[in-house]
């Protein structure tokens, strides 16, 4: 009795904890499926949601999503031949079972136990329960009992169209892709309306393992399962077998064999790729914690505007194009040289044994590679996908490699960024050609290269502020030798060896020379010139200063490293009045509710408001006088070529009709070996900053890739087009501090009466403007007064009638300030004729004429001398010699011209005005007689013999 009493006990007690377990676990079963109701509503779901990029105008760029674009579909928009496919592949008994089949369960099992693939066991409804509410990745038995109790679940509360619907909608599709809507136009290129029957089979095949089934790279397994799945479709009836064939070969007869297996964040549609990419590393930075901005569904609030965008990607895109055709056909002609060469090299290598000439081997590798590269590589690639030779593939990229590097090398890449001068706004900018997976440098922002002559504003800027240079300062252009700290000589050249001789400051800027960039360095100082370059450039840490400037006299001519996007700050600054710029792409951040959860714009200007006087980097002085000199390079200068000299900013106003043109003022830059070109330019709007290289130095760009021949058009058509419909602006110029002075355009001094080659109007920095009158015209005409009393001189002790001189350009050989050689003649004492070595017969004229000299071209000057006493000046024996000299009475006009075809024809030379730094020209010999006789013939009084001018 007590044993059954016992035993009773223990009946209860493990009925009791069996019920107490089971309560227990029911309480938590409920517990956890207490939201069951509001997670499973999933078109109430809070989703998964794109952060919307929007330009400054409030228009979309593009999205970003890891998911790609989620567009949530309903079922009664799905076609029927992808519901059908996705039946047939995944589960085909799913409108029978309850969420799960007993079959499917036993046939995993086993599967698992002999280790060999039976097939899935899971319905559709534990795939989507699965993906919900379990971590598919968690390959364990606890994992799949609670991916059934949710498919219970769902079961229970849903149909089954609504669990399709959701499946589709959220199930990853391989590429990137997550959903039927972003997987049709990745694959297809079409809205899922537009459904294909053989395209629905290639999407479900994706649906177990993506990698291995993607249709670009395994298009072989890709159309074995596809069609075993139409097949299938046709023997359950929802194909017939007409539809089936028809819709299988116009797939791949359509099927794009060269395109790569890119992810869909690269085929997504985005109007300003190269901008969103800059703005989605940014948000990297800035977002932390639980902030997604790939599925938050943020609005970023941006500063870019698409019409610049649009024209800057067409203008870089033309002239990436144009300068990458340019090279080739530079090198194809290179090459085409090398070849006639080398094979005379090679002939006489072999003739003459001389192994060093042999280059065969060498040439034979250059042309197998470029034929691999261009005709065998895509062979053997599209071989590899169609009969899945994964091996050759793979060795044949590995073997390219060497040669796709090699040709990234000598590939020309450009870079644009436009900033708005007032706010940092970046409005547009273009990081390189094109934007794919192997292109997503930013060269703009990221780009280290040599500014060339594009640096040489920020060393004028600063060498006007110490006055010891002025935009009127005469700097010699002549080749000179400058010895560096070490003692190493520095022998700089012009482009092309060209030599200006003496120029102003202004020109030397506006011209782009060298050699007085580098007299100013060396005027200023190196601690001046890398200070001002440095707060200029936004460089503030010392040990980038030290690692950015070296102390050489190359520094003059850019030979440091920057990114395009510090010169657009730099020349920005000029634009601004002398402030600082600060570039920004953001500006404020919300989130899907609408509240501004980040304001980066509101962060920059308080900041800036932090600094204070900090943020003037320049006097508004300096930087009108350096936008006042940089307007000439656009007008007169190496940007009047992609300018047309200006005009093609000309608008027209649409309030009032009239036109103006819109001041614009800019740089080229030219690296040495042409390795990079540059142009830099701002409006009062905008500026903006181009350059075309290499990513990978030691390539030359060609002499016709210069930065006013290749940077210059697209940032001047850039610049055109963003000016469009804008209202007239000027630069601000400073109501004190500046002096505006027309000056001399030779000596850079005020003007006199004397200055004959024009003048130029000038800002300087008050105090520093010239004072004193232009000598150097002066000078020179004393020069020709001196000449000119010489040449009187001349014809008094000669017995000539004095003329007068008309002043004007007088051209003077300098052997006229040599006293000349007495004639023969005059050595044996005949004075019935007279000769000067600096006189020609054209010179002697009838007495009483007085307009010899303007019959003579080369002696001609505005001077009356009508005042000379010209008879108290003759002796007797002089006036006998001028009247011999006459022509005899009744003499006729014929007959004189007779006589003058006798004598031989003087030799003209060409003389140039002789200017300071312009070489003399060279004279010819004096003509002699051929045949050595001394005897002399006179015609209208003329004298031919040795004592004729040897230079008219």
């Amino acid at each position: 009795m007590r044993g059954r009493t016992v035993f009773l006990y223990i009946y209860l007690i493990i009925v009791f904890t069996v019920l107490a377990a089971g309560s227990a676990m029911l309480g938590y079963l409920l517990a956890e499926t207490a939201a069951v109701k509001q997670s499973e509503q999933f078109t109430a779901f809070n989703p998964d949601l794109p952060t919307r990029i929007l330009d400054i105008r409030g228009d979309l760029i593009t999205e970003f999503s890891s998911n790609e674009k989620r567009e949530i579909i309903k079922f009664e928009q799905i076609p029927p031949a992808l519901i059908n496919a996705l039946l047939v592949r995944e589960d085909r008994s799913f409108y029978r079972h309850r969420g799960f089949t007993m079959k499917a369960i036993f046939r995993a099992i086993i599967g698992k136990l002999t280790h060999r693939t039976l097939g899935g066991g899971s319905t559709i409804t534990q795939q989507i329960a699965g993906l919900l509410y379990c971590d598919r990745t968690d390959m364990s038995i606890s994992r799949k009992i609670k991916e059934l109790w949710w498919a219970v679940q769902m079961e229970r509360r849903y149909s089954k169209d609504e669990i399709l619907e959701l499946y589709l909608n959220k199930v990853y599709f391989g590429g990137g892709t997550y959903g039927v809507s972003a997987a049709c136009r990745f694959y297809f290129g079409h809205p899922v309306a537009e459904i294909t029957p053989a395209e629905a089979a290639v999407l479900v095949i994706q649906l177990s393992n993506p990698a291995y089934y993607n249709p670009f790279e395994y298009p072989n397994r890709v159309q074995e399962r596809q069609g075993y799945i139409l097949d299938e479709m046709v023997r359950l009836g929802y194909l017939t077998k007409e539809e089936r064939d028809e819709s299988y070969d116009e797939y791949w007869a359509h099927f794009d064999y060269t395109r790569t297996a890119s992810s869909a964040w690269f085929n997504r549609e985005d109007k300003a790729r190269w901008f969103s990419e800059y703005v989605r590393r940014q948000l990297e930075t800035m977002m932390y914690g639980t902030m997604d901005f790939y599925s938050d569904g943020y609005i970023v609030h941006t500063t870019c505007d698409l019409r610049h965008q649009a024209a800057a990607e067409k203008e870089m895109s033309d002239y990436i194009r144009i300068a990458n055709t340019r090279v080739k056909n530079t090198r194809s002609h290179r090459f085409a040289q090398s070849e006639l060469y080398s094979n005379i090299t090679a002939l006489v290598s072999l003739a003459f044994n001389i192994p060093a000439l042999h280059i065969d081997s060498e040439r034979v590798q250059t042309k197998t590679l470029s034929y691999y590269r261009s005709d065998l590589n895509p062979i053997v690639d599209m071989a590899a996908m169609l009969f899945g030779l994964n091996n050759l593939k793979i060795t044949g990229a590995k073997s390219t490699a060497k040669v796709q590097d090699e040709l990234a090398r000598k590939t020309v890449e450009g870079t644009l960024i436009c900033l708005e001068n007032n706010t940092g706004y970046i409005t547009a900018l273009v990081g390189g050609s094109k934007f794919d997976e192997s292109n997503q440098m930013i060269r703009a922002t990221q780009g280290r290269v040599q500014p060339g002559s594009s640096f040489k504003p920020l060393l004028y800027s600063a060498a006007f502020d110490t006055k010891l240079i002025t935009p009127a300062t005469v700097l010699e252009d002549t080749p000179q030798v400058f010895q560096n700290q070490s003692g190493v000589p520095y022998i700089p050249n012009n482009y092309a060896g060209h030599w200006q001789g003496t120029v102003l400051a202004w020109r030397a800027l506006a011209k782009s020379l060298n050699i007085p960039a580098i007299k100013v360095l060396d005027t200023i100082g190196f601690d001046a010139a890398i200070t001002r370059s440095a707060a200029l450039l936004g460089i503030t840490d010392q040990d980038e200063i030290d690692r950015t400037f070296p102390r050489l006299y190359p520094l003059a001519l850019g030979v440091i490293s920057v990114a395009p996007v510090q010169m657009a700050k730099a020349f920005a600054v000029f634009a601004n009045q002398g402030r600082r710029v600060d570039p920004i792409a953001i500006r404020t951040v919300e989130n899907r509710n609408g509240t501004i959860v980040m304001d980066p714009e509101r962060d920059l200007r308080l900041e800036q408001r932090r600094r204070g006087n900090a943020m003037q980097v320049i006097s508004p002085q300096n930087a009108y006088l350096m936008t006042s000199v940089l307007k000439r390079t656009v007008t007169e200068g190496t940007l009047a070529y992609a300018s047309s000299s200006g005009s093609k900013f000309r608008y027209k106003d649409k309030t009032t009709g009239k036109y103006f043109s819109m001041p614009v003022a800019g740089k080229t830059g030219t690296t040495q070996n042409w390795s990079d070109a540059w142009t830099i330019g701002f409006s009062p709007y905008y500026t903006a900053a181009v350059w075309f290289g290499y990513d990978k130095g030691g390539q030359s760009l060609g002499l016709d890739n210069t930065g006013a021949t290749l940077a210059g058009p697209p940032w001047a058509n850039f610049m055109k087009a963003i000016h469009e419909d804008m209202p007239y602006r000027d630069f601000i110029r400073p109501e004190t501090g500046l002096t505006a002075v027309s000056v001399c355009s030779k000596s850079g001094m005020l003007q006199t009466p004397y200055c004959n080659e024009g003048t130029v109007s000038l800002y300087f920095l008050s105090g520093t403007e010239p004072t004193e009158a232009c000598t150097y015209h002066e000078a020179n005409n004393v020069l020709l007064e001196i000449a000119k009393d010489r040449l009187r001189k001349s014809n008094y002790s000669t017995g000539q009638t004095p003329v007068d001189i008309i002043k004007t350009d007088v051209l003077i050989d300098p052997r006229i300030f040599e006293d000349p050689e007495p004639s023969k003649q005059r050595r044996r004492g005949n004075t019935s004729y007279t000769t000067d070595s600096f006189i020609t017969d054209e010179l002697i004229t009838p007495s009483g004429t007085d307009n010899t000299f303007e019959s003579n071209p080369y002696l001609r000057s505005g001077e009356d001398e009508s005042s000379i006493d010209q008879s108290s000046a003759l002796t007797p024996q002089q006036e006998q010699n001028t009247q011999d000299a006459a022509p005899q009475a009744g003499q006729t006009s014929e007959t004189q011209g007779a006589n003058n075809t006798q004598q031989p024809p003087i030799p003209q030379t060409h003389l140039e005005t002789i200017d300071e730094g312009t070489p003399l020209p060279s004279f010819p010999p004096a003509e002699s007689n051929p045949t050595g006789s001394e005897t002399q013939e006179q015609n209208n009084g003329a004298i031919q013999e040795e004592g004729i001018n040897p230079w008219l």
